[in-house]
């Protein structure tokens, strides 16, 4: 073992060693997570500060890493919290890292562990690939924490290289997420432009600073975002910002982009909350009144399709990840599929096994779509499908997606020339054939344009002996009462103190 990986495994050891004894005192994942990234980010900015860097980087010199490690006890928590108050309100990726932030380790003494822990590395000289993994494998521990919630914000890793190795995106080229959570996305196309490319001192510096643009709303998400970049060595310490924290859907993108890679949070309808005449807390079904959509929905997910087409190049691509609703779902879903075919070429559709995700009861699928120039007929000829949903039985923890299983269809998309694709169903040869083209002329015969195509049987209906492991089968019923669930959920927010439908 060599000494670089034997030194990568300590650290990431000292990382995790905290966690435990922080979790017995009230402070989960997540707070953890949050309040590394804080010490993270002090203790970068003071080594940037120092030869051979001498960096000028607008720190407070009351509120630097120096001032923390100068106090002890309840001096010490006491100037914590005032330091994440006062750096709350600077300026660039600064005040972005620290919006919002709180002290949740109230132990001064474990504080000062915490902190001690920190300073005892140098992290600057570490590769990009070390930080990152220490920093991923916290963010896939906080998501696997049902309590934290923060399973939403974190797309399998396995199927966002897929989609990432699928697209293939290329240097000098702008990537952008509307929705991008912790920035798997960003991450995944950094290491494939890093790992397929010899880079020249110009497509460098355009991956640092001007590839990755996105959106997080949610403030604890943003933070972990853009300290998951700079760990990576996306964008600077005192660079502009590059994750935006307003509402993408609001508005259109001012520019336009090569590539959006995006999973959209789950979740049909965007709402807001008020306080009605009486004091009570009520929910409001959002629709955003874009000149540039085809239908005006309260459907988040149908908005976040119209609102990724609008922000493509006519040359860009996008590969979504979309519930499924969003192929069968008549009205606006109807509107927009139709538009998506007519105006972009909505070539292959990957369908996803159910147990993949954090977020329970959710049926999802990839979209891949090339955007166009405005067109007499319709873009889209012919729509590929992979049915990687049919007969496959994951799990998170015993038996979680992983790249390799999702090769087979890496293969069939055929990136290099995706004109040149062979179907792997053939209804007398191979039956049970995952891979299936389907003419523009079929989709639009189908009742409201619908998407959701399945042509392989189930097994486990038509042979009982063939049933997966009953923890498979306990998984998968408790998707299904999941998403029956959210659609109660729905329902129930139409309905008024009286019980009638609004």
């Amino acid at each position: 073992m060599s000494n670089d990986i034997r030194n990568t495994s300590s650290i990431v050891s000292k990382v995790w060693s905290f966690c435990n004894p922080l979790r017995d005192v009230g402070v989960g994942y997540g707070d953890y997570l949050e309040q590394l990234t804080y010490l993270l980010f002090l203790k970068m900015a003071d080594e940037y500060s120092k030869p051979p860097y001498n960096r000028i980087l607008g720190i407070p010199k009351d509120y630097n890493w120096e001032s923390l490690i100068s106090k002890k006890g309840a001096e010490l928590e006491l100037h914590y919290v005032t330091l994440l108050r006062e750096l709350s309100t600077q300026k660039g990726i600064l005040g972005q890292i620290f919006t919002k932030s709180q002290n949740k380790i109230q132990d001064p003494a474990m504080l000062a562990k915490v902190i001690d822990m920190t300073g005892s590395e140098n992290w600057l000289v570490m590769g990009a690939d070390v930080k990152g993994d220490i920093y991923e494998g916290l963010l896939e521990k906080n998501a696997e924490d049902v309590k934290s919630g923060a399973g939403q914000y974190f797309t399998p890793r396995a199927l966002i290289k897929a989609m990432v190795e699928c697209i293939q995106p290329q240097p000098l080229k702008t990537i952008a997420d509307p929705a991008c959570g912790t920035g798997g996305f960003f991450l995944a196309a950094y290491d494939y432009l890093v790992s397929n490319n010899k880079l020249d001192k110009e497509q460098n510096k355009f991956i640092k600073l001007n590839t990755f643009f996105g959106n997080e709303i949610v403030a604890g998400t943003r933070r972990l975002a853009l300290m998951n970049l700079f760990l990576h060595n996306i964008g600077d310490i005192d660079s502009d910002n590059f994750i935006s924290p307003a509402d993408s859907l609001i508005s259109a993108s001012p520019i336009t982009y090569d590539y959006v890679l995006a999973n959209p949070p789950f979740g049909k309808k965007s709402s807001q909350t008020f306080t009605n005449d009486e004091g009570e807390q009520e929910k409001d079904d959002l629709t955003y009144n874009r000149q540039d959509f085809w239908a005006t929905t309260s459907n988040k997910q149908l908005n976040f399709v119209q609102h990724i087409r609008t922000m493509l190049k006519t040359t860009g691509l996008a590969a979504v990840v979309v519930p499924d609703n969003v192929l069968f779902e008549g009205g606006a879903g109807e509107t927009v599929r139709k538009k998506l075919l007519e105006t972009t070429d909505l070539h292959t559709i990957l369908r996803l096994p159910t147990g993949i995700f954090y977020a329970q009861g959710v049926k999802a699928n990839v979209i891949f779509f090339d955007n166009r120039e405005a067109g007499k007929t319709a873009w889209t000829k012919d729509i590929w499908v992979y049915d990687y949903r049919t007969n496959i039985h994951h799990t998170l923890k015993k038996n979680p997606l992983k790249f390799d299983d999702l090769k087979d269809f890496i293969t069939c998309y055929n990136a290099q020339n995706r004109h040149k694709r062979t179907e792997t169903f053939n209804p007398e040869t191979n039956p049970e054939g995952r891979w299936r083209k389907f003419t523009y002329e079929e989709i639009i015969a189908r009742d409201k344009t619908s998407l959701d195509i399945t042509w392989l049987k189930d097994k486990s209906l038509a042979d009982l002996d063939n049933l997966p492991d009953p923890e498979i089968l306990a998984a998968e019923i408790i998707e299904n009462l999941e998403a029956g669930l959210e659609s109660f959920r729905e329902i129930m927010l139409k309905l008024n103190s009286k019980g009638h439908v609004i």
